[in-house]
This record gives C-alpha cells, structure tokens and sequence, in this order.
C-alpha cells in the first residue's frame, strides 16, 4: 500500500465520516433543519452510516482505518506497519478537520440563524453582537463539532471512553483483518457499523462517544477558527480526554487481541 493511497483513502473516508456524522448532529441540533430534535437515536444511526459510507469508500484504497485508536491496535496487532501510523493520523486529522469545514457549509444558514437567535443565545441585543456567549464557555454549537461529558469527572469520562474504544478496535480486529492491514472486507464495514451505533445506544451517554481521536480534535480546531457568531468557547480543558482515552482503548484493544486471539 503505497504512501498516496493511505493519504488519499484516509483524507476522503474520515472527511466523509466526519461530514455524514458532524451532519446529523447539525440536523438534529439546529434550528430551521428539518430534523431537529430527532433525538439519540437519529444520532446513534447516523454516525453509524456514517462508519459505514466512509468505510466503504476507503477500504479498498487505505484500509479505511479513519481512526488514529484503530491505526494504534493495528500496529500493535501487527497488521499495519509502524513507520505508516504518522501518515495514517495526519491523513485522518485532515479529513476530519475538511468534513468538518463541509458540514459548516451545509448547514451555513442554520448556523447563522441558530447562533443569533435569543432563545439560544440570550440577552438583549444578541442578534447584534458576537460576544454573547462567553469565550470561556463551551458554546451552543459546539456539541456539534465535537464530545462533551455530561457529568464531569475526569476519571470516569476516560473510563469511559477508553471502554467504548477497546470494544470498538476489538471487534474491529477480530474480523480478520490481514497482516497488510487491507481493510476489513464487503461485510465487516456493515458490521464495524453496526458496532458503533451500539456503542452509541449503549455507552455513549456519559462522554457522547468520541472513540476516535481525529473525530473530536479536528472538528473542535474547526469550531475554534471558523467565522461563527456567538459560538463560545472550544472547552480544550476536556479536550485531551476524547484524545487520550481512544488512543489508551486502542493501544489495549490490540494488547488483550495478541493475548486472547493471534
């Protein structure tokens, strides 16, 4: 697998992930979408299509890793090779930072009515000032572009998703993937995508379920930089978590399959 291939398979698959799983968070959070308040399961299901069409697209050009946990429990599987992991992720976290970008442009008038609106926004003169919603603040948007806990307590939000990702990159590995690291085959997108939306159903309320690195941290750089009125803060105090925890779950996940399964 050569070097362009890995970039061109990772960019366009995370970017497609990102912008189909970023895209039904819009959907269902914005005012003027069709679908606001769909709810948790519209989320749930949406990001597993979204595995899904992103898997599909890259999988037989980069393997579709799309996720830096799953890249990481490869290597230490052994089916992907060291020197590739920096291309690997780099590839990701552009891809993720570009869907997000596009979910942005889909959704552009949704946010600029969103984010000016007083119900959301509050106080007087809202519609005329992008200050607000305090800086420091994680914004109404936010939620959006990446994770946040519910309940904040560090121990158990990594807990959690350190869990959530080793049952992930587990059934991931498990599919049989090769030792080039080629991808998982016609049926094991479906089945990696199933496995998200029941990651989500099941363990994703406490943290919202980041189990991928790029998938919090480029979309939450895009939330920083973008031109958005009265979006707040990025909250990069809780930023490291979804970032850490994933990259502990897959380095765990690829550990327990070289000990219970090779």
């Amino acid at each position: 697998m050569s070097s362009s291939d890995i970039f061109i398979g990772e960019v366009i698959g995370t970017a497609v992930l990102i912008l189909l799983g970023g895209g039904v968070c819009a959907a269902v959070t914005l005012k003027h979408s069709k679908a606001r308040n769909a709810g948790w399961l519209a989320i749930t299901f949406g990001w597993g299509f979204a595995v899904l069409t992103g898997a599909y697209l890259a999988g037989g050009v980069s393997g579709a890793h799309l996720n830096p946990a799953v890249t990481v429990g490869l290597a230490i599987e052994g089916g992907t090779e060291w020197g590739k992991v920096p291309l690997y992720l780099f590839s990701q976290l552009l891809g993720a930072m570009i869907g997000a970008v596009l979910v942005w442009i889909t959704y552009y008038g949704q946010f600029q009515a969103h984010l000016t609106d007083r119900e959301i926004v509050g106080g007087p003169g809202a519609q005329d000032t992008v200050k607000a919603v305090p800086n420091s603040e994680p914004g109404p948007v936010l939620g959006i572009f990446s994770t946040g806990p519910e309940i904040r307590n560090v121990a158990q939000n990594l807990a959690t998703e350190i869990i959530a990702t080793v049952v992930l990159v587990l059934a991931i590995l498990t599919q049989g993937l090769n030792a080039e690291g080629n991808g998982l085959g016609v049926l094991g997108g479906l089945i990696t995508a199933l496995v998200v939306v029941g990651i989500g159903l099941s363990l994703g309320g406490p943290t919202g379920y980041a189990i991928n690195p790029v998938r919090d941290l480029g979309p939450r750089i895009v939330h920083a930089v973008l031109p958005l009125p009265n979006k707040g803060g990025s909250d990069w105090s809780y930023a490291w978590i979804p970032v850490a925890g994933p990259l502990i779950g897959g380095a765990i996940a690829g550990g327990l399959y070289n000990i219970a399964f090779a």
